[in-house]
């Protein structure tokens, strides 16, 4: 059973593993399945789920608030996670020219709204910046959060992909703590390990959450010599715990990280589900994690 941890200190509780939902378009679902979905994984203890407004061309919300509406009792039991920031050309704005950011007051609040509305329900659990945006202001953003808080819209605030100094520059106008930032961590791909930002989080006791664990399939099928290593290096190790498949390999190694980063899962298939789940039962020792490192970077350690 997936257990609960807190974010920050006194802050909100997720289940240790969150549910993805940002291929939910793809997964071709009635109402029904989707709801049946959202139950089997909370059954399983994944309580926590990740949206952001631009999921699906900004489909997915209004997907999962049609699946939540059939049992809105269901609401109690989940923690929703959202993200604004991200203008994406659509034909739903037919004038805007370039994806852009946007983090300014109005879109925020605005952005909040349209989530809230799509969501069919009342409040967001924890609202992150999907994307450092250059021209934010951080007092103008910090106003737009006092006011959601006010209006008890959102419980919790964070950020996604920032930087330490990013991190930094918005948390000094703000009361109370960013709860997370939402950070690409994989094999494949594990800069926030080394560029700082999840050694500040560490020092803060902010738990990141990990998104493409998997490394979008790359790590299953890629061809590169990056990629082939990795794989090899993965399987050996999955001979030697004894795991299914390289998949809980990942999410351990993943979770193996000092910071203790919440995985993301991708799947809308509750075996795979299930799968990352088992996962929680394994352990890598110091050297099964470095043998991954030293796969994926080509070169022993310094």
């Amino acid at each position: 059973m997936v257990a609960k941890v807190e974010l920050t200190p006194k802050g909100p509780q997720f289940s240790e593993l969150v549910q993805g939902y940002w291929r939910l378009a793809d997964w071709h679902m009635s109402p029904q399945e989707r709801l049946s979905f959202l139950k089997q994984h909370i059954e399983l203890g994944i309580t926590t789920v990740d949206h952001a407004d631009i999921y699906g061309g900004y489909a997915c919300e209004q997907l999962f608030g049609e699946a939540l509406s059939i049992d809105p009792s269901v609401r109690d039991q989940i923690e929703i996670v959202t993200k604004c920031d991200i203008n994406l050309c659509t034909d739903l704005v037919p004038d805007r020219k370039i994806n852009h950011y946007d983090t300014s007051k109005q879109h925020i609040v605005h952005s909040v709204n349209n989530s809230l509305s799509r969501l069919q329900v009342e409040n967001i659990d924890v609202l992150l910046i999907h994307r450092p945006d250059v021209l934010m202001d951080a007092d103008e953003v910090a106003e737009a959060f006092v006011e959601l808080k006010k209006q008890g819209k959102v419980n919790h605030f964070g950020v996604s992909n920032f930087t330490p100094s990013q991190f930094d520059l918005l948390q000094s106008r703000l009361d109370a703590p960013l709860v997370t930032n939402q950070v690409e961590i994989n094999p494949l791909s594990f800069e926030a390990a080394h560029d700082g930002t999840l050694d500040q989080l560490q020092m803060k006791r902010v738990k990141p959450m990990a998104w493409s664990c998997l490394g979008g399939g790359a790590i299953f099928s890629g061809q590169s010599e990056q990629q082939v290593r990795v794989r090899n290096e993965l399987e050996a190790i999955r001979e030697e715990v004894g795991a299914q498949s390289i998949d809980q390999v990942i999410y351990a190694w993943v979770r193996r990280l000092p910071s203790n980063p919440v995985p993301i899962i991708g799947s809308g298939k509750i075996e795979r589900v299930q799968a990352a789940v088992d996962a929680l039962g394994i352990t890598l020792t110091r050297e099964q994690w470095y043998r991954v490192w030293v796969a994926s970077k080509g070169h022993g350690v310094p």
